[in-house]
């Protein structure tokens, strides 16, 4: 009787929104159009190439390379396997959804567990510097001195988590010594054990980054569509509706907060609550990717909500106090 009430709500809710788009069908394209640009200017020239970088990194071993050099340092402060720097580096510089692509990535190639990969999920969530430093900071915001406040907030907040969760899967210990040599034998076993030619690897990585890309658009073209239905049928006030657009998408939110007659660091708050929490189409787009794996979504939804508010309270700290 629950499951058949919850598939009549969801049926319901899915009949209302179809509606609602043939009702405002103008605003619904202007919206299309919209998630569009934002996956062409900023989405896919940002992540695009370090998501082919990094599966060709991958399939010729160099997380393996990296793992075997790092290890002591991501035990000590993560007490996790040393190969998950990689995801780590990498999202720190292409942002979200990446840090989930290469958890999974390490993940199917055998690299970490299931408990491993959880865990790393909830601390590589990291923006794309040039989004926070661009878009968010000159072409929102217009002033560029908060963009920087604004990254480093996020960054210092994302490591804080990590190192509250340090504990919550503690991995083996690696060997404490440090060897270049055997790193490097590392990288060539795994290369040596790929049967794939490098034809097949480019290929490979291209078609896995263009899909992974294509989802992001979906995703981002969907919240969007919600938002917009949303905000035509619910009449609230500017400073809760640039939350409201927040939370489901992040750069609607931020179109909306850079338009309200308040203080520019409480801008940044908001900015910066918004960006580490991640905003659901984010959030969905991780699910997506993880779906077909044992990796847990909960401990990464717990770790945005623990991100925004830490992130928040540095930036508040730094600006206000």
């Amino acid at each position: 009787m629950k499951r058949n009430i919850i598939t009549f709500i969801t049926v319901f809710t899915i009949l209302i929104f179809g509606i609602e788009i043939l009702r405002k069908s103008s605003s619904i394209i202007e919206t299309v159009k919209f998630s569009f640009s934002i996956w062409e200017n900023n989405i896919f020239p940002s992540l695009f190439p370090f998501f082919v970088i990094g599966d060709l990194l991958i399939e010729f071993g160099f997380p393996n390379f990296l793992g075997e050099l790092l290890s002591p340092v991501m035990y000590k402060l993560f007490k996790i396997n040393g190969t998950s720097s990689f995801a780590l580096i990498l999202s720190m510089l292409s942002g979200f959804p990446s840090g989930a692509k290469y958890t999974k990535e390490l993940y199917t190639d055998g690299l970490i567990n299931e408990y491993e990969a959880s865990k790393l999920l909830t601390f590589t969530h990291f923006s794309n510097p040039l989004f926070v430093l661009g878009t968010v900071s000159i072409i929102f915001l217009n002033n560029k001195e908060i963009g920087i406040y604004i990254l480093l907030s996020h960054y210092i907040g994302n490591f804080i988590v990590g190192l509250l969760f340090r504990n919550y899967y503690v991995s083996k210990k690696e060997n404490n010594k440090i060897s270049f040599k055997r790193a490097l034998n590392m990288m060539y076993e795994k290369r040596k054990n790929n049967d794939k030619n490098f034809g097949q690897i480019i290929t490979t990585s291209l078609m896995k980054s263009i899909n992974t890309l294509f989802l992001i658009l979906g995703t981002v073209t969907l919240f969007l569509i919600i938002t917009t239905v949303i905000n035509n049928n619910i009449n609230i006030s500017d400073y809760n509706n640039a939350f409201l657009n927040g939370i489901f998408e992040i750069t609607q939110g931020l179109k909306y907060l850079s338009l309200l007659k308040i203080p520019l660091y409480k801008q940044g708050m908001i900015a910066v609550f918004l960006i580490s929490f991640g905003g659901l189409s984010v959030h969905m787009q991780v699910i997506s990717l993880i779906s077909d794996t044992k990796i847990k979504y909960f401990p990464y939804f717990i770790g945005r909500i623990l991100h925004a508010s830490i992130s928040t309270l540095i930036f508040f700290i730094w600006k206000v106090l």
